[in-house]
């Protein structure tokens, strides 16, 4: 951790379609605008509860894939009837390959940022045309089967067609059409959780130059850990320019606070995650070839 800082993008039309603050979509337009990528690798909504990932290669590309809106049409037929909040970003290494982009910005899980990390450690074609590597915080991904969903409508108290908005800090945060929001704690969708969510113990995604999330800010801001020096820089050059910093009288006690929760819930996650894969170390896996 190099910095702590709580921003958020200066263009209010950003920020209305932000999940919190906008600060990743303005990074990226701020590094698109400046010729220093031609593309990045970031996911956009394709239905209720569901992402895909995506190569924008516009402005407008970017613009589209800002925030974390529902979709209420119910257009993913093809997704069949399992939904997730989680999108395999990996996958779009390819489209940018066969079109041969080298300088590409990637935004994903922590899992994900470790893994174009070990790609770039390995030498492994394409990952060296990541040249900004942006994380989200993640305290898990959730699948959304028929019973799941029903389950969570009892849970909230809400139905998912009514559903124009989520976000998770603390909580899972809901807004309903009607302006209601509805706050539910994570450990109650445990059963959502992917399986695989539950060994990982990256929360903040260690391995990124810049990570994002909104844990620890206010509401309409983002907390921001830039990591590496290139982090740094990037970061550096959109402040005042684009970005704004929090600025009140308890902006230093409002960042400790926030690096302060990042590490505690980091620390969980760890720990957790230890637990979880000594319960199935040393049990028998069968390969089917």
């Amino acid at each position: 951790v190099l910095e702590t800082a709580i921003a958020r993008s200066k263009d209010p039309s950003i920020r209305a379609k932000a999940t919190d603050g906008g600060v990743v979509t303005t990074l990226l337009l701020h590094l698109f605008d400046k010729g220093f990528i031609n593309g990045a690798i970031v996911t956009r909504p394709s239905g209720t509860f569901s992402r895909e990932p995506w190569l924008a290669l516009s402005r407008e590309d970017i613009l589209a894939s800002a925030g974390f809106h529902f979709d209420t049409s119910h257009s993913v037929k093809h997704f069949g009837d399992r939904y997730s909040t989680y999108a395999a970003s990996i996958h779009e290494l390819g489209p940018m390959a066969r079109q041969g982009l080298r300088r590409v910005a990637f935004v994903g899980t922590p899992c994900q940022i470790k893994t174009v990390r070990r790609m770039e450690t390995l030498g492994i074609v394409p990952a060296d045309s990541i040249q900004y590597h942006f994380g989200l915080f993640c305290a898990g991904n959730f699948a959304f089967e028929d019973a799941d969903r029903a389950r969570l409508e009892e849970i909230g108290g809400f139905k998912l067609e009514d559903v124009s908005r989520i976000n998770v800090k603390e909580e899972l945060l809901v807004w309903l059409g009607n302006g209601e929001k509805r706050s539910i704690p994570l450990d109650r969708l445990e059963f959502m959780k992917r399986y695989a969510c539950r060994f990982c113990d990256d929360y903040s995604a260690e391995y990124a130059d810049v990570s994002f999330g909104g844990i620890g800010a206010m509401d309409g801001w983002t907390t921001v850990i830039t990591r590496t020096p290139l982090g740094r820089a990037v970061f550096a050059s959109a402040r005042n320019e684009i970005l704004e910093d929090y600025k009140g009288r308890d902006s230093l006690e409002v960042r400790t606070r926030a690096l302060k929760k990042i590490m505690e819930y980091s620390c969980a996650k760890k720990v957790n995650a230890g637990a979880n894969r000594g319960k199935i170390s040393g049990t028998p896996v069968s390969v089917i070839g």
